[in-house]
Protein backbone atom coordinates (compact mmCIF):
# COMPACT_ATOMS: atom_id res chain seq x y z
CA UNK A 1 0.00 0.00 0.00
CA UNK A 2 2.98 2.56 0.77
CA UNK A 3 4.31 2.08 -2.80
CA UNK A 4 1.10 2.92 -4.00
CA UNK A 5 0.57 6.12 -2.83
CA UNK A 6 3.88 7.95 -3.71
CA UNK A 7 3.53 6.17 -7.35
CA UNK A 8 -0.29 8.38 -7.40
CA UNK A 9 1.02 11.36 -6.37
CA UNK A 10 3.86 11.19 -9.22
CA UNK A 11 1.27 10.57 -11.95
CA UNK A 12 -0.69 13.34 -10.45
CA UNK A 13 2.32 16.23 -10.27
CA UNK A 14 3.28 14.78 -13.79
CA UNK A 15 -0.21 15.49 -15.16
CA UNK A 16 -0.23 19.16 -13.56
CA UNK A 17 3.34 19.57 -15.17
CA UNK A 18 2.07 18.89 -18.15
CA UNK A 19 -1.46 20.91 -17.89
CA UNK A 20 1.05 23.78 -17.05
CA UNK A 21 3.28 22.99 -20.01
CA UNK A 22 0.51 23.32 -22.55
CA UNK A 23 -0.93 26.49 -21.06
CA UNK A 24 2.43 28.20 -21.27
CA UNK A 25 2.59 26.82 -24.44
CA UNK A 26 4.38 30.31 -27.05
CA UNK A 27 4.66 27.81 -30.10
CA UNK A 28 3.83 29.33 -33.26
CA UNK A 29 1.59 26.96 -34.72
CA UNK A 30 -0.76 27.01 -31.41
CA UNK A 31 -0.66 30.78 -31.10
CA UNK A 32 -1.76 31.22 -34.94
CA UNK A 33 -4.73 28.46 -34.07
CA UNK A 34 -6.18 30.25 -31.68
CA UNK A 35 -5.67 33.29 -33.58
CA UNK A 36 -7.56 31.87 -36.19
CA UNK A 37 -10.53 30.95 -33.79
CA UNK A 38 -10.86 34.40 -32.44
CA UNK A 39 -10.71 35.97 -35.88
CA UNK A 40 -13.52 33.84 -37.06
CA UNK A 41 -15.70 35.47 -34.16
CA UNK A 42 -14.13 39.39 -35.29
CA UNK A 43 -11.83 39.08 -31.93
CA UNK A 44 -9.12 41.39 -34.01
CA UNK A 45 -7.34 42.85 -31.17
CA UNK A 46 -7.31 39.06 -29.79
CA UNK A 47 -6.09 37.73 -33.21
CA UNK A 48 -3.69 40.51 -33.84
CA UNK A 49 -2.08 39.91 -30.18
CA UNK A 50 -1.55 35.63 -30.99
CA UNK A 51 -0.36 36.29 -34.48
CA UNK A 52 2.12 38.64 -33.18
CA UNK A 53 2.92 36.27 -30.50
CA UNK A 54 3.40 33.70 -33.57
CA UNK A 55 5.83 35.86 -34.84
CA UNK A 56 7.55 36.49 -31.93
CA UNK A 57 7.88 32.97 -31.28
CA UNK A 58 8.69 31.69 -34.70
CA UNK A 59 9.61 35.14 -37.03
CA UNK A 60 10.71 32.92 -39.78
CA UNK A 61 6.91 31.58 -40.07
CA UNK A 62 5.47 33.54 -43.26
CA UNK A 63 1.80 32.32 -42.26
CA UNK A 64 1.88 34.32 -38.89
CA UNK A 65 3.06 36.97 -40.26
CA UNK A 66 0.29 37.10 -43.70
CA UNK A 67 -2.76 36.51 -40.88
CA UNK A 68 -1.15 39.33 -38.73
CA UNK A 69 -1.21 41.06 -42.01
CA UNK A 70 -5.01 40.60 -42.12
CA UNK A 71 -5.82 41.53 -38.89
CA UNK A 72 -4.07 44.51 -39.18
CA UNK A 73 -5.65 45.30 -42.09
CA UNK A 74 -9.40 44.51 -40.24
CA UNK A 75 -8.17 47.16 -37.49
CA UNK A 76 -7.03 50.09 -40.35
CA UNK A 77 -3.36 49.87 -39.65
CA UNK A 78 -3.37 49.60 -43.14
CA UNK A 79 0.98 50.62 -43.17
CA UNK A 80 1.55 47.56 -40.39
CA UNK A 81 -0.32 45.39 -42.82
CA UNK A 82 1.52 46.31 -45.93
CA UNK A 83 4.65 45.76 -43.66
CA UNK A 84 3.50 42.62 -42.47
CA UNK A 85 2.70 41.04 -46.06
CA UNK A 86 5.94 42.53 -47.36
CA UNK A 87 7.66 40.66 -44.74
CA UNK A 88 5.53 37.11 -45.26
CA UNK A 89 6.50 37.67 -49.23
CA UNK A 90 10.12 37.92 -48.44
CA UNK A 91 10.27 34.52 -46.78
CA UNK A 92 7.94 33.11 -49.16
CA UNK A 93 7.58 34.43 -52.75
CA UNK A 94 6.47 31.81 -54.48
CA UNK A 95 3.48 31.51 -51.75
CA UNK A 96 0.26 32.01 -53.82
CA UNK A 97 -1.91 32.67 -50.97
CA UNK A 98 -0.17 34.85 -49.13
CA UNK A 99 0.49 36.53 -52.87
CA UNK A 100 -3.62 36.61 -53.35
CA UNK A 101 -4.02 38.61 -50.26
CA UNK A 102 -1.28 41.00 -51.25
CA UNK A 103 -3.14 41.72 -54.09
CA UNK A 104 -6.10 41.99 -52.44
CA UNK A 105 -4.96 44.28 -49.58
CA UNK A 106 -2.69 46.46 -52.22
CA UNK A 107 -5.71 46.78 -54.54
CA UNK A 108 -7.85 48.22 -51.58
CA UNK A 109 -5.33 49.94 -49.97
CA UNK A 110 -4.56 52.05 -53.45
CA UNK A 111 -8.35 52.89 -53.46
CA UNK A 112 -8.54 54.35 -50.12
CA UNK A 113 -5.17 56.72 -50.91
CA UNK A 114 -6.73 58.10 -53.99
CA UNK A 115 -10.31 58.33 -52.08
CA UNK A 116 -8.04 60.44 -49.42
CA UNK A 117 -5.91 62.30 -52.29
CA UNK A 118 -9.72 63.77 -53.90
CA UNK A 119 -10.67 64.84 -50.30
CA UNK A 120 -7.56 67.06 -49.89
CA UNK A 121 -7.36 70.28 -51.59
CA UNK A 122 -5.23 70.94 -54.07
CA UNK A 123 -2.89 74.14 -53.10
Amino acid sequence: MRTSVPLLVLASGALLASAATLAADESADRQIDFGLKVAQKGLWQEARFRFERAAKADPQNAAALNDLAVALEQMGDFAGARQAYEKALELKPNDTYIQQNYDLFREADDKRNRKLKKKRPQP
